[in-house]
């Protein structure tokens, strides 16, 4: 039995190893989401720090589609950032589900 809780500590600190590489890399990422057909991107990091934003000067003379379309942007590229947040962190724990409602990173 002592055997099976020293392999599961292992276990353990591996995916903790794991988890903290996998947070490092999506710190360095960054996506761009897009609306409009391109007129509004927004680029944010892997920890949803807005780093760029691109709007095409024609959008500014309405500004509730700039208001629509940028709000559509950020969402398209958190999205993004969800997504790979959620497939780094799955490799991270080599697929062990995680209890409904956690959210990784912490």
């Amino acid at each position: 039995m002592r055997g099976n809780i020293a392999q599961l500590m292992q276990q353990a600190q591996k995916m903790q190893e794991n988890l903290q590489k996998a947070q490092a890399e999506l710190a360095n990422i960054e996506v761009t989401g897009s609306a409009g057909g391109g007129m509004v991107s927004i680029t944010l990091s892997g920890t949803k720090e807005c780093r760029k934003v691109r709007i095409d000067p024609s959008v500014l003379s309405d500004p509730e589609m700039a208001e629509d379309l940028i709000a559509a942007a950020f969402n398209d590229a958190s999205n993004k950032v969800d997504a790979e947040s959620q497939a780094k962190m799955g490799a991270a724990t080599a697929g062990m589900p995680l209890p409904p409602g956690m959210k990784m990173p912490f």
